[in-house]
């Protein structure tokens, strides 16, 4: 057999690629697509963990037999109750909490304690939970929640540049759970003109900010591409190339002589109607090997913290937004708002997409009522809890405050007792014994105000605070 007739061969035993989005040119179906849902590296191999993607419950844990990690639909067949509130027993399996059903990553159920031996309710497909297909890429568990047999077929949206050139990148990551949609988390990342003035103070400044020129380069149903050739800050960093991979990818990709290339990119994972959760990732190549060092010294959790300060710079405005155009009910977004300059190239691109290929993954659902403002700013459950680098910390510094107010308590308790035995003390021991308990309370204090920063955002962001 010649080569072109072996490559031929292995061409028709290889199944056809197939687009994320599904078959329909008019529609793009969010199911058919795959979706990030944690870092690995914030799994516990020990518990479940329990996420919701695109209105879905669905289990995330760790199957020792397989050793990979496994997703089902959240609820037991038997009486619906949450796996994500079992355990994996001492089998290795999926133990509901309720009666102790046990299942296999496939779905299948292995055991039903309440059956005699030599029962068989156990085999009916009655008794099975749907399992979603999974994949770690990047550092990231993916989740296909369309029909299964696709998952192989469809492309994961990883980071190209980090593929092409593996070596040299030095990456900072975030995540947390937003209260709006993916369609407006991608809206507004997409939009580089708010950045000068929504992040004022946090990651830009007003005086950036100039007329924009925006080139779209090409477009589809499966995302676009687009080119700013002035670039950020007037022109002084270089070109800007922009990609939205449908239906939730979207990066920035810069190089600039002087900081080298830099990458923005953003995944809006669904997670229900008003809610998505959004993994940043930034990726750098830097021109000189020194930021990189300093990057790698700085403590993941925070590196958090101050993400979570430019996400709340937009986070309660973007919120109310989509309530607002929500009231405007199915009018066109171009003629519901304004959008007269070149700056809002990329958004009307967006709107466009949405439009021509029906593609909002919640047709016809409202959204929930509005959240307090406090509901807004909660970082706890909408990231920390989550995070293992977070968590951790917020543990550490916990303990660290406790020990610091029984060192200040037993030392102001035992000031007396000293001057009983030793009598007149000197200048020096006095001065060190008084200072110790403020030092351990002041330390107190300080830590109490780092403690909040894993609790609550301040919903006043920095743009609006006096100059």
């Amino acid at each position: 057999m010649t080569a072109i007739q072996n490559k031929t061969s292995t061409q028709a035993k290889s199944p056809a690629r197939l687009a994320a989005g599904g078959p329909d040119p008019d529609r793009f179906d969010w199911a058919e697509a795959w979706y990030p849902v944690h870092y690995v590296k914030d799994l516990n191999k020990t518990k479940p963990t329990r996420f919701t993607l695109l209105g879905q419950d669905v289990v995330i844990w760790w199957e020792p037999s397989s050793q990979a990690w496994r997703v089902l639909a959240d609820q037991c067949p038997h009486r619906l109750a949450p796996l994500s509130e079992g355990r994996i027993n001492e089998a290795g399996l999926l133990e509901c909490p309720y009666h102790g059903w046990a299942f296999a990553g496939s779905g299948a159920c292995e055991q039903i304690p309440q059956q005699s031996q030599d029962g068989e309710a156990h085999l009916s497909n009655r008794a099975c939970i749907d399992s979603l297909p999974t994949k770690i890429c990047q550092d990231l568990l993916f989740v296909y929640p369309g029909k299964p047999e696709n998952a192989a077929l469809v492309d994961i949206p990883t980071i190209e540049a980090l593929e092409a050139e593996p070596e040299g990148w030095v990456m900072l990551n975030t995540f947390r759970d937003l209260p709006y949609d993916a369609l407006t988390l991608l809206e507004n990342v997409l939009d580089a003109s708010h950045i000068p003035y929504t992040h004022h103070k946090t990651v830009s400044k007003r005086e950036n900010a100039a007329p924009m020129q925006m080139d779209l380069v090409a477009s589809g149903k499966q995302g676009f591409q687009g080119i700013w050739p002035e670039g950020p800050r007037k022109g002084e960093l270089g070109t800007q190339h922009t990609t939205f991979v449908a239906p939730a990818l979207m990066y920035h990709d810069l190089t600039s002589k002087q900081f080298g290339r830099t990458l923005t990119v953003v995944y809006a994972t669904p997670i229900r109607k008003g809610e998505c959760r959004v993994f940043a990732r930034f990726p750098f190549k830097f021109a000189s090997k020194l930021p990189g060092f300093f990057i790698g010294l700085t403590p993941r959790w925070y590196s958090h913290v101050n993400n979570n300060r430019v996400l709340e710079d937009d986070q309660i405005f973007l919120h109310i937004q989509e309530r607002l155009l929500e009231k405007r009910g199915d009018r066109p977004y171009a003629q519901t708002c304004y959008l007269p300059t070149q700056a809002d190239r990329y958004v009307v691109a967006f709107r466009k997409w949405v439009s021509e290929f029906a593609a909002d993954p919640f047709p016809g659902q409202p959204l929930p009522p509005e959240w307090s403002t406090e509901a807004l700013m909660d970082r706890y459950h909408s990231h920390t809890k989550h995070c293992s680098s977070c968590l951790s910390a917020l543990r550490r510094i916990q303990q660290i405050r406790q020990a610091a107010l029984i060192i200040s308590a037993i030392i102001w308790s035992l000031l007396p007792l000293t001057a009983l035995i030793f009598g007149t003390l000197s200048l020096s021991t006095t001065a060190l014994l008084a200072a110790t308990p403020l030092a351990a309370g002041a330390l107190w204090l300080w830590l109490g105000n780092l403690e909040k920063k894993f609790y609550q955002g301040d919903a006043t962001p920095p743009r609006n605070l006096p100059s």
